[in-house]
């Protein structure tokens, strides 16, 4: 058999049922503990050595990354009912909280996602997700721009770091209130005022 032929090859079973366990392991152990967690632990109990971890997933951010791409269904669809909206501004400020509320799954998750964005990368298997929910940001910023509802000088990676502070700061058990007031704050921030009077 080619080289060819073994990369187009099927994952053998036992191969796919490792990495479908250590992912759902990640996921709760993520859940549990936070980003943080034991990665010796995640493999003890999806029942493989720490070995096979680090051949499916040679680093945290690899393991984070694919728990992510897992759990991205449900912005996925967020992002589908948000795209109808016709006002780009409130667009906007939905697409935020979505994407504040994704940040919001993991303990610690803001910290890898801010380091991943401000680095960028090539190599951390992070970068690429920050980038597409980056992207989609610039998206609804652009569409507010042109509305008029949005400051010219406001870029897609500015929203995306501020969905994360937002994130990061609710994971230390702050109020719903002052979340609020943050928000309200960081909206005041981006928004166009109405120079009407």
């Amino acid at each position: 058999m080619s080289a060819g032929e073994q990369r187009g090859r099927k994952p053998r079973a036992d191969v796919q049922r490792n990495r479908a366990a250590l992912l759902e392991t990640a996921q709760r152990h993520f859940l549990q503990h936070g980003v943080g967690t034991s990665l010796e632990a995640v493999a003890k109990e999806a029942g493989v050595g720490p070995g096979t971890l680090y051949r499916h997933f040679p680093t945290r951010e690899a393991l984070l990354a694919a728990v992510l791409q897992t759990r991205s269904e449900e912005l996925v669809a967020r992002q589908a009912d948000i795209d109808q909206l016709d006002d780009p501004a409130e667009a906007l400020e939905q697409w935020l909280r979505a994407m504040e509320e994704y940040f919001s799954a993991f303990s610690g998750l803001p910290d890898p996602l801010m380091a991943a964005a401000r680095a960028q990368e090539p190599d951390n298997p992070l970068t690429i997700p920050c980038d597409i929910l980056i992207s989609a940001t610039d998206q609804y910023v652009r569409a507010a721009q042109l509305a008029g509802r949005v400051r010219a000088s406001v870029r897609g990676n500015d929203l995306f770091l501020a969905a994360c502070s937002v994130a990061w700061i609710k994971g230390t058990g702050t109020e719903e209130e002052s979340l609020d007031r943050l928000r309200m704050l960081i909206a005041s921030g981006y928004r166009q005022q109405d120079t009407r009077a």
